[in-house]
């Protein structure tokens, strides 16, 4: 019999974060889930044992033959994922024990709603510090401040394997900015629920994070945009909103890039603020 719900967690060269986290699923009060971790080619082969019991049938690792992403690592363990509902968890959050209990009750509660994620605490170099008041979450329709910056935290939604599948899951062209680019996609169609209780913690200031790693993560939230404007369904109002922010953006890559001598970016980004009606 199908589980409620799969939960997966993609990792990359993370052999002790990737533990905490597991063991925050396996604490969970709700025990009616299968784990998938999802290893993304690490150089040093994630052990199943170091996770969890031998005996635990709900957990499964698996290993991508080359490090690929996180989208596509999300991708391959929705795929193999036999669960009614998704819950992402990334190698180094982890979850508040109730945290599968309360967004599967509040799913239930509100049986229209496709997608929803919780609170959160945020860590930064061992000391939790308060997220900037444009980071913080609201329930309902979020497309408008989606533009501007992610406001879904993957590791804390949970959403319907089908909603999943019909939107097309992570785009693994994407080499940062998956999320942004997946979220719009759904925050486009659909209101985004809000489970109001702090049921993740977030850790950073990691130098292998990739939001450290990845600079001009404008580059990809331009892709991200374009794509969004090509091929998605979108009333007047967003089409007119996503457009204004796109300018917006390109503007600013355009800017950058004729400061530091870059003439084909520039020209690249001026182009897509132009056509775009800037």
């Amino acid at each position: 019999m199908p589980v409620p719900v799969s939960v997966i967690i993609p990792t990359y060269n993370r052999a002790d974060a990737v533990r905490q986290a597991v063991g925050s699923v396996l604490a969970q009060t709700c025990s009616d889930f299968e784990l998938i971790v999802v290893d993304d080619g690490s150089e040093e082969r994630i052990d199943p044992a170091a996770l969890w019991h031998p005996a635990e049938t709900r957990c499964r690792c698996v290993r991508l033959a080359a490090n690929s992403g996180v989208a596509l690592a999300r991708n391959a363990g929705a795929s193999l994922a036999s669960g009614k509902w998704l819950a992402f968890l990334d190698s180094d959050d982890t979850w508040h024990r109730d945290k599968l209990k309360r967004q599967l009750a509040w799913m239930r509660a509100h049986p229209l709603s496709r997608i929803a994620q919780t609170r959160e605490i945020w860590i930064r170099r061992g000391k939790r510090v308060n997220p900037p008041a444009t980071h913080v979450k609201k329930p309902g329709d979020i497309f408008a401040e989606s533009l501007q910056r992610c406001m879904i935290t993957s590791s804390s939604v949970i959403m319907e394997k089908t909603l999943f599948d019909e939107t097309g899951g992570f785009n693994e062209s994407l080499r940062a900015c998956e999320d942004y680019d997946l979220w719009l996609r759904i925050a486009c169609r659909y209101q985004v629920g809000l489970v109001d209780a702090y049921l993740l913690t977030r850790y950073g200031g990691h130098p292998d994070q990739l939001s450290a790693s990845v600079d001009r993560l404008d580059r990809f939230r331009v892709r991200a945009l374009l794509d969004l404007l090509a091929r998605s369904p979108l009333s007047e109002q967003q089409r007119s909103l996503a457009r204004e922010t796109l300018i917006r953006k390109a503007r600013i890559l355009a800017a950058g890039s004729h400061k530091r001598g870059k003439v084909e970016e520039y020209e690249h980004y001026t182009e897509i603020a132009r056509r775009f009606g800037g």
